[in-house]
């Protein structure tokens, strides 16, 4: 009787204990999340009535249908191109695949769509990417800042997609910290989803001051010792450099519209 209870004992104790152990390391859920970045070049002469479209239908048409409105800029300064960039959020792919639908079947996008040729249409294009956040990337909810600010939209091209390998490490290892040490923002960092070349890119937004604080902001970054070091490092690595020759960093400042919730 006794060895009948050690056995017992031995066989299946660990296995009660073993059971009750909570798992050390839960998969992390995937980040669904998507991004919509939409372009728009007015027609002539109907860009202050593409302004008064958004301004009037944020709610009634965008957020409506599931769109979260996050960002409404335009260049700084002239805009002879007619440019205005509409930032969106969506809770997965999905989410944004039915607002596609929706918006489109809703009269009142009527004047956006460019499928329709009435004397009402407003635009002459509409250029879409779909992004989704780096793995590195704050955590992206848009406010209004104090005092009045521009908006750096940067695009990275890499030769190859291997070099986005380094290109990501070098961001989240050092670049972004040296970002915020010579006074920049760092506001969402993105790998888009829907262009050419989009294995090969980083898309990311900086907040600054002014146009002139972020051009003294980048010759400190360019200067500091950390950044040359850490630069060179990554490109040894990588075997050269980690962004195309032409175009490989391409820079626009903008500001935002009195309706956008960033700004």
């Amino acid at each position: 009787m006794l060895l009948f209870v050690v056995i017992t004992a031995v066989l299946v104790g660990p296995a009660l204990v073993t059971a009750s152990e909570p798992d050390p390391t839960p998969e992390p859920k995937p980040d669904y999340t998507r991004y919509e970045l939409q372009v728009i070049t007015a027609k002539p002469g109907k860009l202050d009535a593409v302004h008064d479209w958004f301004r009037a239908h944020q709610d009634d048409v965008l957020a409506k249908h599931g769109a979260a409105n996050l960002a409404y800029l335009v260049p700084v300064g002239e805009n002879p191109e007619r440019k205005l960039a509409c930032l969106y959020k969506y809770p997965s792919t999905n989410a944004l695949l039915q607002f596609s639908r929706a918006v489109k079947a809703d009269p009142l996008w009527k004047p956006l769509d460019t499928a329709h040729a009435g004397p009402e249409l407003l635009i002459e294009k509409m250029d879409i990417t779909t992004l989704q956040e780096t793995d590195f990337s704050p955590k992206f909810t848009p406010e209004k800042a104090i005092q009045p600010r521009v908006f750096e939209l940067r695009t990275y091209t890499c030769p190859s997609p291997e070099k986005l390998f380094y290109l990501n490490s070098r961001f989240r290892d050092h670049t972004m910290g040296l970002f915020k040490k010579h006074g920049m923002e760092n506001l969402v960092y993105w790998h888009p989803l829907s262009c050419d070349n989009a294995e090969r890119m980083l898309i990311y937004l900086l907040a600054h001051k002014s146009v002139e604080a972020a051009k003294e902001s980048f010759a400190g970054f360019r200067a500091d010792p950390v950044w040359i070091a850490a630069k060179q490092a990554s490109e040894e690595k990588a075997g050269g450099s980690l962004t195309e020759k032409e175009n490989g960093v391409v820079s626009e400042f903008l500001e935002a519209t009195e309706y956008s919730p960033l700004k």
